[in-house]
């Protein structure tokens, strides 16, 4: 039960932040918002739909059980869910889950951002560890940990290559 809870509630999240990244791409574009990395964005939006699936297969059919630290991780879970909100809510607008870029604005320096270059991109990775280690889903959490490495070995430099070339986004902090 408090699986299917979780999954729901992940789910439903997952799927407002969708909303609205479709509608800070709307503005974004009507202001001249350019577009990159859509070869890569579906494998993307394809491993994360695909980590669900292994989740509820792993968790119900080598019935998974909670992890005896369950606690603790929810604790980090929520922290991550903290984090996630300062990132959308420090990018407002510019947040999304493509990589859309406004030429000429200015770069995101401070929030998260004064730390680390891209906090999201952490803050996703842990989360495909954690929420499978609260259920002990284990060779989920290290398969798609692995897959997630290569997303972000394309992702990262095709993003920070259209920041660099329509923002003043700095070549290293």
């Amino acid at each position: 039960m408090f699986f299917t809870v979780f999954l729901m509630v992940v789910i439903i999240q997952r799927l407002s932040e969708l909303a609205l990244a479709k509608r800070n791409e709307r503005w974004m574009k009507e202001r001249g918002g350019k577009e990159f990395g859509k070869s890569h964005y579906w494998a993307m939006v394809l491993m994360h739909l695909v980590f669900f699936i292994s989740l509820v297969l792993e968790v119900t059919v080598l019935q998974r059980t909670l992890n005896p630290y369950w606690g603790a991780l929810i604790i980090i879970f929520l922290l991550t869910q903290a984090a996630r909100i300062w990132i959308i809510g420090t990018l407002g607008k510019y947040w999304n889950t493509k990589i859309i870029v406004l030429p000429g604005a200015k770069s995101v320096k401070k929030g998260p951002f004064k730390y680390i270059k891209h906090p999201n991109y952490l803050i996703v990775t842990i989360e495909l560890i954690i929420i499978p280690l609260i259920f002990q889903a284990y060779l989920t959490a290290a398969v798609f940990f692995v897959l997630n490495q290569f997303v972000l070995a394309v992702r990262i430099p095709v993003e920070e290559k259209a920041l660099r070339k329509y923002t003043d986004y700095p070549s290293r902090l």
